[in-house]
């Protein structure tokens, strides 16, 4: 049974680690998907350092936006919720399950929580973003599968080397 509580620095191993797991499938179906001058750009010393840094960052830098998936003590993800008064709008900026229990209601138990922070600030909507590429499908379905609406965005990038 799924449990969401507060976050505290003492999952921080097993969140980062969990969060690694989850996106090991995505960055190489996404390196297949993007010119390889913008994947060598945003990730020059692999994905791997990049994403453990930026997620670390988020921890350490705004703990009480995070909720935890817990299956007894053990994280089983996380969901990290910003709000965006300027735009009566809540934002899932982070959300990882393990790989071990997806598919089990634990990501649609953090979306949950996320909704419920979001209406608690008095916000009228929730936005997430996700990546167009291959590798980020089923984040894509399962977003659509929890009401979301795509809302069409052109990203370009040009290579001046």
């Amino acid at each position: 049974m799924t449990r969401i509580v507060a976050y505290e620095p003492r999952y921080r191993a097993a969140l980062l680690e969990l969060s690694m797991r989850a996106w090991e499938p995505v960055f190489p179906m996404m390196a297949d998907d993007v010119p390889a001058f913008v994947y060598e750009s945003f990730w020059p010393n692999g994905w791997r350092e990049r994403q453990h840094h930026e997620l670390a960052a988020v921890m350490d830098g705004e703990p009480e936006h995070i909720d935890v998936a817990l299956d007894g003590d053990q994280p089983t993800g996380w969901v990290c919720t910003r709000l965006h008064p300027e735009d009566n709008m809540g934002e899932i900026h982070v959300i990882a399950v393990d790989p071990r229990h997806q598919r089990r209601g634990v990501g649609r138990a953090l979306m949950e929580r996320s909704f419920a922070r979001v209406r608690e600030a008095g916000m009228r909507m929730v936005m997430v973003e996700t990546g167009g590429d291959s590798g980020h499908a089923p984040a894509r379905a399962v977003y659509e599968s929890a009401g979301f609406e795509r809302w069409p965005v052109a990203r370009y990038f040009k290579d001046l080397a």
